[in-house]
């Protein structure tokens, strides 16, 4: 009995997976070809552990790239220490190790953050339309959506001036209301469809609370 407890190998005593993902299988069986003297039986072996990482993957066996990847990956689990012939291109450590560009993010930081980013594109998307009747319902729904935006940002009432001025400056000067007879929709008919949202689900709230005090038989 004490023989076979000390025969127990605990992971802490185990060298470290380079791959987890493969198991410790396939990591002894690298180490088997790493340590095979024969180059010809190491081919044979490296082929037949490309064969089991293969269908630990299934799913991945239609992508154009799976098979480069194994190798990839074989090389990797080796410390790039196993010399066999490969059908791709070996990579280094250094070309594997490197690390991909930063991504450039963009930097857009609008002025009225209020309003959103989706404002200013519909302000640039009516800008590129011709004039006429649809460019002028497009600028009308702009200019609402606007005046809704700064009430839920604002929680009070705005002036129609105040809107237009905004969105003369977000058009580039191109959509000029501030001289015009338009009227945007009241504040109570924006914001009505805000208040019934959270009438009901103070309603619901209360349904909820109501059923958890009920006697269940």
């Amino acid at each position: 009995m004490i023989q076979e407890v000390a025969q127990i190998e605990y992971n802490t005593e185990r060298p470290k997976l380079i791959i987890p993902e493969y198991g410790r299988h396939i990591q002894k069986m690298v180490d088997h070809a790493i340590a095979t003297e024969d180059k010809e039986e190491r081919n044979k072996i490296a082929k037949s552990i490309i064969a089991v990482m293969g269908n630990l993957n299934p799913h991945l066996r239609d992508v154009p790239d799976f098979q480069p990847m194994l190798w990839d990956q074989l090389f990797i689990i080796s410390d790039f220490k196993l010399d066999v012939d490969s059908p791709f291109p070996i990579p280094s450590r250094e070309e594997l190790m490197e690390r991909p560009e930063p991504l450039s993010y963009p930097q857009n930081h609008p002025k009225y953050r209020f309003y959103g980013n989706n404002i200013k594109r519909m302000i640039d998307v009516a800008n590129s339309w011709e004039d006429g009747d649809k460019k002028e319902g497009l600028i009308l729904t702009i200019a609402n959506h606007m005046k809704k935006c700064f009430l839920n940002w604002n929680k009070d009432t705005v002036e129609d001036e105040v809107i237009f001025e905004h969105l003369f400056e977000l058009s580039g000067g191109k959509i000029n209301l501030k001289n015009s007879d338009e009227d945007l929709s009241n504040a109570s008919d924006l914001m009505k469809n805000k208040k019934r949202f959270n009438t009901n689900s103070s309603n619901k709230k209360n349904y909820k609370s109501n059923n958890r005090n009920r006697k269940r038989y």
